[in-house]
């Protein structure tokens, strides 16, 4: 039988064990549509044809199941430029030229690219990017976590559609999971790790149609009922929860009502949830051994040995930026830090632990048109990736570092080597910055599109540009300082917000399997290599009951 067929055998096997569950507004009310959502998972084309794509692990000596531990690393936007000019500048930072360093990842001993379009769209988004990469599924631009059958925005077609995800497989065999983000935990990009979903906005029900909201279950709500959710879908099944939430977004989780307020509040009134509830006291009801942190504080408090579940929400919107971060009010832990408390409390498990890891605010820069801010999100990601590969063994942890999409970001004119990487273009053979046909300066790096130019000098928020007109096309930048953290590139086409682009990405692996993340993929089959390293159906299977 060749891996292909062993794969698809198993999650057909998987729906034999499924059950209804009326208390699960999502889910349908009998056992033949219970079925259906993990079937329609097996059934889908994008799934068959990357599962087959493992059925070639042979020639790369790969064992299936050698893998005790996964680790996804996602820099959101972290397109190739982003990449390159990440270098680059981490290597600048250190007194060096520069082109010749390498990020943490790039030493990694396998390279291949992902294909990162959705089914409907060239260009593609986070939610459908990060749904392929959890569920080995293509899926369409805007849904998390549900099949390209869906309509999205409305409710009523995402039952049937649920997608299984690595993380849920995970739970199921027993495994500690965790979900790490710099972005709202409700973002695209987590969620689509715990959540399904008509539309990646209803984060909370008050982003939902009054229609949609009584029908169907809000994306914070999914994520406090996660444990829940996913035993109602498996007789039998008893899991024990998300392990790790680190992340921001608090304003989905805390009714409309100033009484709720953090101390580090930056709205009147911090949340937005109209239904009343308090879904962080739901949760420390849920989980009475569990720790909920919402600053540096709590975060440095947390003791990793003796820690069962935590949640930590730190802002009540995305997480700053990094370079950003030490303004914030009550402290904020960064990536880095995040990342390894979660590998420490994760790896009590003597079955091994799944983590995703996403640097979210690497895009946000980007759309905001701050090259400044994109190529320090991505440096910290880079250490952060680091720090995981310091405190795991490769011989049991398969570590993937990807991207969901990329950015129209450019690296562009003739400078000369070790000219400053956010500086303006000085060629070969001179001190001077190189002219335009226009006789005017310009920079390495630029935007094919966006807000365009903003001179806002020592500003490390790249979110401060919005609030500022359009200034696209050329701008005199002699006298202006282009390597200050609040300089925004000049964009060609104005737009409110610079776009994603949709070349390939690229995926660094090291590990049990990352063999097979070589060459150019459809994005879906990182899944595939993820399941097929820590055998995750199969474990899945044998907690379910179900013969192999």
């Amino acid at each position: 039988m060749t891996i292909r067929l062993i794969t698809l055998s198993l999650l057909a096997a998987m729906t034999l064990a499924a059950c209804s569950d009326d208390d699960d507004p999502v889910q349908q009310d009998d056992a033949t549509g219970d079925a259906a959502l993990l079937s329609n998972t097996t059934s889908n084309d994008w799934f068959v044809q990357a599962a087959a794509s493992i059925a070639d692990a042979q020639d790369y000596a790969e064992t299936r199941g050698a893998a005790k531990n996964v680790i996804l690393f996602v820099g959101d936007g972290m397109g190739i430029s982003t990449v390159t000019a990440a270098r680059i500048l981490e290597g600048q930072q250190r007194g060096e030229q520069g082109e010749d360093n390498t990020l943490s990842f790039g030493n990694m001993p396998f390279v291949g690219l992902a294909k990162t379009y959705n089914v409907d769209a060239q260009t593609p988004d986070s939610a459908g990017t990060m749904s392929a990469l959890m569920s080995g599924v293509k899926t369409d631009v805007g849904v998390i976590g549900v099949g390209e059958d869906v309509v999205r925005g409305d409710c009523s077609s995402v039952a049937g559609n649920e997608l299984v995800t690595a993380l849920e497989l995970a739970e199921m065999a027993g495994m500690s999971t965790g979900v790490v983000s710099t972005a709202r935990i409700t973002h695209a990009t987590p969620a689509a790790t715990y959540a399904k979903s008509a539309d990646r906005n209803w984060e909370d029900v008050s982003d939902m149609p009054e229609e949609a909201a009584t029908v169907c279950e809000d994306i914070a709500s999914q994520m406090i009922n996660f444990e829940a959710r996913l035993e109602g879908r498996y007789d039998g099944l008893d899991v024990d929860g998300i392990e790790v939430m680190f992340g921001g977004g608090r304003r989905h989780f805390l009714p409309r009502d100033a009484s709720f307020n953090s101390p580090d509040a930056s709205s009147e009134v911090e949340g937005d949830r109209t239904d009343e509830r308090d879904l962080t006291a739901e949760w420390k009801a849920l989980y009475t051994d569990g720790n909920y942190v919402m600053d540096q504080a709590g975060f440095d408090a947390i003791d990793p040995e003796v820690t069962p579940h935590v949640l930590g929400l730190f802002n009540e919107s995305h997480m700053q930026y990094e370079a950003d971060r030490g303004n914030d009010i009550a402290g904020e832990p960064s990536l880095s830090e995040m990342t390894e408390k979660a590998i420490a409390i994760l790896d009590n498990n003597d079955k091994g632990f799944f983590l995703s890891v996403e640097s979210g605010r690497i895009d946000h820069a980007h759309h905001a048109g701050n090259a400044s801010g994109a190529l320090t999100e991505t440096i910290e990601f880079a250490a952060a990736v680091q720090a995981a590969m310091d405190v795991t063994d490769p011989a049991d942890t398969l570590i993937i570092v990807t991207a969901d999409h990329s950015h129209v970001f450019t690296i562009a004119g003739y400078p000369k080597r070790g000219n400053p990487i956010l500086g303006k273009v000085v060629s070969v053979g001179s001190d001077e910055p190189a002219l335009a046909a226009d006789d005017m300066p310009y920079t390495t790096l630029g935007y094919a599109n966006g807000l365009g130019f903003r001179d806002l000098q020592s500003e490390t928020d790249a979110d401060a540009g919005y609030g500022l007109p359009a200034a696209n096309g050329r701008q005199d930048l002699t006298l202006v300082d282009t390597t200050a953290p609040g300089f925004h590139q000049e964009a060609l086409i104005p737009l409110g917000s610079e776009t994603h682009a949709g070349e390939d990405v690229g995926i660094y692996s090291q590990g049990p399997a990352a063999s097979l993340l070589t060459g150019t993929l459809e994005q879906n089959q990182i899944f595939h290599a993820m399941d097929f390293a820590a055998d995750l159906i199969g474990k899945a299977n044998t907690a379910l009951g179900v013969i192999n």
